[in-house]
């Protein structure tokens, strides 16, 4: 048996594995990141639109701050995410992105003098400060007040990810790659590594750890369309949820992207609409307006999804072969912009369509883009009932995204959560508590279970062809859980799927019976966990009698603020269990900065709570109290819903920019 031992332990090399990584070994700790791919090749490349962060140097970006950035963020969650978490992560972003600078990242900048930008479809001239000429520039994204979203063109993922990887190989940083996690090492609720295999030669390795991350991205590969890379199946999730022990939240929560190009499901960047790329229908119109008169096609991800649908269902789509689809129009933008700013889009036009987006229409229809659910975890990133098992990015529900994400909160999410979760877990490592206690007879016992699954997977006897029932929980995802959902359905979806997990258990591998480098098996253990994962999906959206964000219920269309302001949590402690047991976490408005309301764009269908009327009072007394006294807006802010002592001391500074300096406040203090 290879035992591996280290003080850190990250399974997943995309933007957030590496953060977390290079964080842990700047403070001392050894790291070893677990990867499918070489970490270049990660999921965290194909982000293109940009990273948010309230940076405030363009002109339309003038006078943001993180106030903004926290109400712009808690209202796209439509009120599912912790205000905590949301405070923390709109702090840090700005550091964030200043520290990726001197990684290498190359951010568009600021040029001084007028310039032309298409808005809300016409050409309107904007005059950039010669002070903030030279600096990281912003554009425009759904769902927010201020131009926010930082950006290398359309490739921002890409950059980020190369400049993180090279950092990680400055740092000397050990990364293993196509290593497979297949189940958590843990005893009596304290996580101590994996038991992986090595995708090549097939050995089994059991890797011990005083702290493991859980960093491996979304579960958009359990839906029949998904802009995700093929390797985004939920096995992170999975890992968590197959212990018994760690808890997986807001499953149901799935986020489907407007602009993904038909066919193939490929990502079109909120760029294009955040440059001023417009929706049209079949008759060229441009109907977003008509649904959204103040954000059009910038109100959020979710609410722009279901306009999108709901107008293709009044006859307005496009037909197609591949069925009906709307149009996304940036040829107003212009071939300069095109290809400079939407090079990528450019380029998957002309790869993937044998068009010139400059010149034609592109073919989009909304597809499952991001999960905002994932392994719940405290503000910290550990899990909350298994210790010593941290998550951080689109693996982990930590909860700053709630109920949908606001586009450029994903990657920047990944950094942030990287860079704070990497000095909790370092504190971790620096105490006792870390000490492992686990005696080579238990990690034995998790490395024979695994090797038992594979051995019944090629020698079982079982008849189960994995790739149909793999293909059969993919179509029903799509069609009974997708973008609107309602009772019939998901009750169909959840029937179904319960018995793809009861047939996965007699599952085959017919042809190859080698234990190294084998396909099929890899096809057939990763399809019994998809399937685990896809009923927390829709076994969570069947119980949830409402619609929150990207949870749409056609039969329940009101956000019930009463009865399901609260985090769906998900367990599976019996392998025996055909589903999975689900309860709930209450989000307690009393103790909210902002109470619930309307979001500002979509339809204003709430049940309201009458506690956010008194906390809403509550808040408006305090402020105005503060204002009187001529109290600054931090000070305001830390009466309202105290957070700064939550993040790690090296990052509770506060962000200058042009227009708020605190040089003088300093000069005071010394």
């Amino acid at each position: 048996m290879n035992i591996v031992y280290t003080d850190v332990l990250v399974v997943g090399g995309g933007l957030a594995g590496l953060r977390v990584a290079t964080g842990v070994q700047e403070r001392g700790h050894h790291v070893i990141v677990l990867t499918l791919v070489p970490p270049k090749r990660s999921h965290s490349a194909a982000a293109q639109g940009g990273m948010q962060a309230s940076l405030g140097n363009c002109a339309m970006g003038w006078g943001d701050n993180e106030d903004i950035h926290f109400e712009d963020t808690v209202k796209g969650s439509d009120w599912g995410a912790d205000q905590r978490v949301v405070r923390m992560f709109v702090n840090t972003a700005p550091k964030a992105i200043r520290e990726l600078t001197h990684y290498g990242v190359p951010w568009n900048r600021v040029r001084k003098g007028k310039h032309t930008a298409i808005i809300n479809a016409r050409k309107v001239e904007i005059e950039e400060k010669e002070e903030a000429h030279g600096l990281i520039t912003a554009r425009d994204f759904g769902g927010t007040k201020k131009w926010r979203t930082c950006y290398t063109s359309d490739g921002t993922g890409h950059s980020m990810l190369y400049a993180m990887d090279n950092k990680a190989h400055e740092d000397r940083v050990e990364i293993h790659e196509r290593m497979e996690a297949l189940s958590l090492i843990h005893r009596h609720g304290r996580c101590y590594g994996v038991v992986a295999r090595n995708l090549m030669t097939g050995e089994l390795v059991a890797y011990v750890a005083k702290a493991t991350t859980i960093a491996t991205g979304g579960y958009g590969r359990i839906y029949e369309v998904s802009t995700n890379a093929i390797i985004c199946q939920g096995t992170g999730q999975a890992l968590a949820l197959e212990s018994g022990v760690a808890t997986l939240g807001n499953m149901e929560a799935v986020q489907f992207h407007p602009t993904a190009i038909v066919p193939v499901g490929i990502l079109t960047t909120e760029g294009c609409r955040g440059d001023g790329g417009v929706l049209r229908d079949v008759d060229g119109y441009r109907f977003m307006p008509d649904y959204e008169p103040e954000k059009k096609e910038l109100a959020s991800r979710d609410v722009v999804s279901r306009r999108m649908i709901e107008h293709m269902r009044k006859g307005k789509g496009v037909p197609s072969r591949y069925g009906d689809h709307l149009w996304l129009d940036i040829t107003i933008l212009g071939r300069e912009h095109i290809e400079k700013n939407l090079r990528e889009v450019k380029e998957i036009c002309e790869n993937f369509l044998g068009i010139d987006p400059a010149e034609e229409w592109i073919p989009v229809r909304p597809t499952q883009h991001y999960s905002m659910g994932g392994i719940r975890t405290k503000h910290t990133g550990e899990s909350q009932t298994m210790r010593g098992l941290y998550a951080c990015g689109e693996a982990a529900c930590w909860d700053m995204h709630g109920f949908n994400r606001l586009g450029g909160n994903s990657v920047a999410e990944t950094v942030v959560s990287g860079m704070l979760v990497a000095e909790y877990i370092s504190d971790f490592c620096d105490s006792e508590q870390s000490h492992v206690e686990i005696s080579t007879a238990v990690i034995e016992h998790f490395v024979r279970d695994e090797r038992e699954k594979i051995d019944r997977l090629l020698f079982g006897g079982g008849n189960e062809d994995a790739y149909a029932l793999r293909r059969a929980m993919e179509k029903i995802m799509m069609e009974k859980v997708g973008i609107f959902r309602n009772g019939k359905d998901l009750q169909e979806a959840v029937d179904q799927l319960e018995q793809l997990h009861i047939r996965s258990k007699n599952i085959g591998v017919f042809r190859s019976k080698s234990t190294a480098a084998n396909p099929a098996m890899v096809v057939a253990y990763r399809t019994q966990k998809m399937i685990k994962i896809a009923l927390t999906v829709a076994y969570g959206a069947l119980l949830r009698t409402e619609s929150r964000g990207a949870h749409a219920r056609e039969d329940y269309p009101h956000r019930d603020d009463v009865n399901w302001l609260k985090r769906t949590i998900t367990s599976w402690p019996d392998p025996e269990q055909t589903l999975p047991t689900v309860t709930y976490e209450p989000i307690d408005i009393m103790t909210m900065e902002l109470p619930p309301g309307w979001r500002g764009y979509g339809k204003k269908n709430i049940i309201e709570n009458p506690d956010s009327a008194i906390q809403l009072a509550k808040v408006e007394a305090i402020r105005k109290q503060l204002q009187e006294q001529g109290a600054d807006r931090f000070a305001i802010q830390k009466a309202l819903m105290p957070y700064e002592h939550l993040l790690p001391e090296k990052y509770r500074g506060r962000n200058e920019r042009l227009y708020e300096r605190f040089d003088d406040e300093k000069e005071s203090d010394a």
